[in-house]
């Protein structure tokens, strides 16, 4: 019996950690920092404590965990093999097989839209020079072909209601970058007025200032994502988690399956993703369309992927962080690599007259409605001076995630 009694104690010791910390007694983390500090013993106070005798002491704000900024998700960080799966057709071999480690971050559902971006232009158009306004308008120019009749969509794609929640297109990859900035700005102050109180004297300084941050009011800024960070989550890998960390198999596309069809019950043959399926077929003919999408479609259309992500495959292309290089093992870190600058790689070694390959190339993923299947794999890419824009490429935003293990 006291053997039994002793094997207990050591089983519950193991379980219980190394610490040796008394049985219930919980570790300090973000979340309940306790009362008072670990290493000095002195007391913690709150923002809401005001008497004088407390005044110089360490305030410690109460903190429930970074907020999902509006219209994102968190994307599980974790070891990935990125690069291109599908048959290189083009010879390019830009994006070989590697294995990474993306941390967590948020990314946004869905494509930014027409209504999004006109909401980004009205205000705009109130706080901003007039210079500064004309040069966030799209280009609604790059519908138009000589040999088309896209006119309609050079003149309404962009305002008409019926294309709110279309993504928005005609957009360089500087016009997005401004978009992100001004959406931190004004998500921020908003999550400020709502934290403070509009009628609050700290309420007077958020416009030009932030509170410390030190209160977790802040969300990280919106930005672009990296092209690591796109491509892990397009494939969405999590769908395929089996006993630990083994994956039942590698995805060509986001959804399983090695064709651009559904073979789930309900949807069996249906097209998952709005692209162009040959030569002069964009959508299939009337009465049984195949993916009903004669160019851009809704931001909402078809499944989402397992992170929860919508057209991360086809509709529009989206920008990303990432300067256009080769990619290759030599000059890419394994933990959130990205391609930042020129450096281990400069421009001064390409013929940028005739490959375009310079420190202005920036990369877009994902395939549009005006690509062939081959391009809705994440592991293809291709590349866009930053200035320049097209139909066929739109973006989305994505946050860092700071201590969410915590």
């Amino acid at each position: 019996m006291l053997r039994v009694n002793f094997l207990i104690l050591i089983c519950l010791f193991v379980v219980g950690g190394c610490s040796m910390l008394p049985f219930g007694k919980k570790n300090p983390s973000s979340r309940n920092p306790g009362t008072m500090s670990t290493t000095t013993g002195l007391e913690y106070f709150s923002e809401n404590q005001t008497d004088e005798d407390e005044e110089g002491g360490f305030v410690v704000s109460d903190f429930s965990g970074q907020v999902p900024g509006p219209n994102q998700v968190l994307i599980e960080g974790g070891r990935a093999v990125l690069g291109s799966y599908e048959e290189d057709v083009f010879y390019t071999h830009d994006n070989v097989e590697r294995t990474v480690t993306v941390t967590s971050f948020y990314l946004d559902e869905t494509e930014i839209a027409n209504i999004h971006w006109l909401e980004y232009l009205s205000y705009v158009k109130r706080d901003s020079s007039e210079t500064f306004y004309l040069n966030a308008l799209p280009d609604t120019t790059v519908w138009h072909k000589e040999l088309a009749f896209n006119t309609p969509y050079v003149d309404n794609y962009l305002r008409y209601p019926g294309f709110r929640y279309y993504p928005v297109v005609g957009i360089s990859w500087n016009q997005a970058n401004d978009y992100c900035r001004w959406r931190t700005t004004v998500v921020n102050r908003a999550r400020s007025l709502e934290y403070y109180g509009e009628d609050s004297e700290e309420a007077e300084f958020l416009e030009d200032e932030r509170p410390p941050i030190e209160t977790g009011v802040y969300l990280p800024d919106f930005r672009l994502p990296t092209e690591a960070e796109w491509e892990y989550a397009a494939y969405g890998q999590i769908g395929n988690q089996w006993l630990d960390e083994n994956q039942t198999h590698r995805r060509l596309y986001p959804w399983d399956g090695r064709t651009i069809r559904s073979s789930k019950r309900g949807s069996v043959g249906e097209f998952q993703a709005n692209f162009k399926r040959g030569r002069g077929d964009y959508a299939g003919i009337a009465g049984a369309l195949n993916d009903a999408g004669f160019i851009t479609v809704s931001i909402y259309e078809y499944a989402p992927n397992d992170f929860g992500l919508y057209n991360m495959a086809g509709n529009v292309n989206e920008w990303v962080y990432d300067i256009y290089r080769p990619l290759n093992f030599q000059d890419m870190e394994d933990l959130n690599p990205i391609r930042q600058s020129d450096y281990l790689d400069s421009e001064e070694s390409y013929d940028a007259f005739n490959s375009l390959i310079n420190n202005s190339a920036r990369v877009f993923k994902g395939g549009s409605w005006n690509d062939g299947p081959m391009w809705l794999s994440p592991g293809t890419r291709r590349f866009m001076d930053q200035d320049s824009s097209s139909s066929m490429v739109g973006f989305r935003c994505a946050t860092h995630a700071l201590g969410v293990g915590e």
